[in-house]
């Protein structure tokens, strides 16, 4: 689960950096590198796709082991 965790973070980055550079300079970097809307391309996009709903709904997940009230995100309770 912990290893989900940093996938997910680094692929999340890597869709907000894409993100970045195409409305600060209108270029793609996925698309540069994979081609435009290739199946590569299409596959990134996904993979950065799902792994922005596992950051989401993980943010805030507290490991069920712990015997804290808090977890690496901050306070647990919502």
């Amino acid at each position: 689960m912990k290893y989900l965790r940093y996938i997910a973070y680094a692929l999340v980055l890597i869709g907000a950096l894409n993100w970045g550079l195409i409305g600060l300079f209108g270029f793609d970097l996925v698309a540069a590198i994979f081609g435009d809307m290739t199946v590569l391309s299409r596959i990134i996009y996904s993979l950065v796709g799902v792994s922005a709903i596992i950051t989401a709904l993980m943010v805030h997940h507290c490991e069920p082991l712990q015997q804290t009230d808090s977890c690496e995100y901050g306070n647990c309770k919502f």
